[in-house]
């Protein structure tokens, strides 16, 4: 199945300005997560248990420099 061509219903940031924002839609089997600019595009999906990690993680700002890649 092609995860693009189903009828999730995508949302956008209230904070996003534009198009060049991340899209997110969730069913109950997973999160998926596109480019806003490119729907047709790949998508991204993860376990919700990975999501709420993905979340936790960016909110309580669990990555490091190392784990950027960066450092």
């Amino acid at each position: 199945m092609d995860i693009r061509d189903t009828n999730l219903a995508w949302h956008r940031s209230t904070r996003c300005g534009s198009s060049a924002c991340v899209e997110t839609a969730a069913d109950s089997d997973a999160v998926y997560m596109r480019d806003g600019k490119d729907p047709r595009g790949p998508v991204l999906a993860f376990s919700h248990a990975a999501w709420r990690d993905l979340i936790d993680g960016v909110k309580g700002d669990g990555f490091t420099a190392s784990s950027r890649g960066d450092g």
